[in-house]
C-alpha cells in the first residue's frame, strides 16, 4: 500500500446490578482523579459543517454559505413586506373613518420582480450545485488508501486495505488518514440503514443493506474531525460516533505499522488478564496473535492506542474502561455487549491486560 502524502485488587465479591461493587466504586474514584485529556476534548467538538478541511468540503462550503445568505435574504424581505403591510393596515384602522383602499395601479410589477429574483437565485443555485457535485464526484489525484467501513448497531468497523493480506488490518471507530491523500471509502452495513458523515471532510453517504456505497475524503491539514451516524438506526443512534485523525504522512505510516503488528506478548502478570479476556470476551472480540478471535465485536488488538471507547461515547481512561467492561448496558443500553457479572479480580485483570494493548 502506498501513502502519498489498580483499581486495587478486589475480592471475590461479584458486581451486582443493584449494589455498588468494589470494582465499580474504584472505577468511580479513578474517574474523579482527573479530567479527560486534550485528545478526548478534540473528539467532542461540535460537528462543524460551516467550514471545510479538504478538497471536497472546500468546494461545498461556498455553496452552502450562498444558500444560507439567500435564505436569510428571503426571510428578511418577506418579513419586511409583511411588517409594512401590517403597519399600513393598522394606520388605516386608527383613522376616524374607514375608507376602502383605492387601487391606482396593478400589483403585477411586484409579482414580476419577485418571480424574477427567485428564478435568478434558483438558477444560480441549481447550476452551482450540479457543477459542484460533478467536480467532487472523484478526486483530482489517484486514491492513495482504501478503507472498507461497516456500520453496526452501534459502532464502526474499519478495514484498512493493503496490497497484500499481510498489509490489511482492522480497527474500530477511530480512523487515521494521511494529510493530502485522497482516501476511497467503501460503505456497508451489517444490520440496518446507517449514514456516514464527517462534515469537515465529506457529506453524508447512506449505508444500505446488501449494497456497497462509495465516497471519499481528503484532509488538507492535520487535525481531529468528529463524525456521526446521521440515519436513525435504533436506541443508541446518538452514540454511534466516530473520529477521523488526519496525520502527517510520516506519522500516519508510523501508526499504520503499529496497527499491523500483532498484540504484544504479555508478561507473566498480564497472562492472567489474557486468559480471563480469552474466556470472557474472546468469543466476540479479536486480539491478533492470541486465541481471542471473535468477529461480533470490534477488534481490540491495539485498544490502548485509541482515545475513545464505545464508538466515541467515552474517553479511553482507566475509569471509563473499567465501567464499560463491568456494565456496558449501564453505559449504552441496548448494545450487543452483554453484562458479564465479573468478579473484581477478573475485571482488574482484563482491564490491566487491555490497557497494555498499545
Amino acid at each position: 500500500m502506498r501513502a502519498r502524502r489498580s483499581i486495587g485488587r478486589g475480592g471475590r465479591r461479584r458486581v451486582r446490578r443493584g449494589g455498588p461493587a468494589a470494582a465499580l466504586r474504584a472505577a468511580a474514584v479513578a474517574l474523579a482523579l482527573g479530567l479527560p485529556g486534550a485528545a478526548w476534548a478534540a473528539t467532542t467538538t461540535p460537528l462543524d459543517y460551516l467550514s471545510g478541511a479538504g478538497e471536497k468540503t472546500n468546494a461545498i462550503t461556498p455553496l452552502l454559505w450562498f444558500l444560507i445568505w439567500v435564505s436569510i435574504a428571503v426571510v428578511v424581505i418577506i418579513g419586511g413586506l409583511v411588517l409594512v403591510g401590517a403597519l399600513l393596515r393598522r394606520a388605516r384602522r386608527s383613522s376616524p373613518a374607514e375608507v376602502p383602499p383605492e387601487r391606482t395601479r396593478s400589483g403585477l410589477s411586484w409579482i414580476t420582480i419577485g418571480v424574477g429574483l427567485s428564478t435568478i437565485a434558483l438558477l444560480v443555485a441549481t447550476v452551482w450545485t450540479v457543477s459542484t457535485s460533478a467536480a467532487i464526484n472523484e478526486p483530482d489525484e489517484p486514491y492513495g488508501l482504501t478503507l472498507a467501513i461497516t456500520g453496526h448497531q452501534w459502532w464502526w468497523e474499519v478495514e484498512y486495505r493493503g496490497d497484500t493480506p499481510s498489509e490489511t488490518f482492522e480497527t474500530a471507530n477511530e480512523i487515521h488518514i494521511p494529510v493530502g491523500v485522497p482516501v476511497r471509502i467503501e460503505l456497508r452495513t451489517a444490520d440496518v440503514i446507517h449514514s456516514f458523515w464527517v462534515p469537515a471532510l465529506t457529506g453524508k453517504t447512506d449505508l444500505i443493506p446488501n449494497i456497497t456505497n462509495v465516497t471519499w475524503i481528503e484532509a488538507d491539514h492535520a487535525g481531529v474531525y468528529r463524525g456521526q451516524c446521521t440515519e436513525y438506526c435504533g436506541r443508541q443512534h446518538a452514540h454511534m460516533g466516530l473520529v477521523v485523525y488526519a496525520d502527517e504522512p510520516q506519522a500516519f505510516e508510523a501508526w499504520r505499522q503499529d496497527q499491523l503488528a500483532p498484540a504484544a506478548t504479555p508478561d507473566a502478570e498480564l497472562q492472567v488478564g489474557l486468559a480471563a479476556f480469552t474466556i470472557r470476551c474472546g468469543a466476540c472480540h479479536t486480539v491478533r496473535g492470541t486465541a481471542a478471535g471473535g468477529q461480533l465485536g470490534p477488534d481490540l488488538s491495539h485498544l490502548a492506542s485509541r482515545s475513545t471507547i464505545a464508538a466515541a461515547t467515552l474517553p479511553n481512561t482507566i475509569g471509563h474502561l473499567s465501567g464499560w467492561i463491568a456494565d456496558p448496558q449501564g453505559v449504552k443500553p441496548g448494545n450487543l455487549m452483554p453484562r458479564l457479572d465479573l468478579m473484581g479480580t477478573e475485571l482488574d485483570a482484563i482491564r490491566t491486560y487491555l490497557l497494555s494493548l498499545t
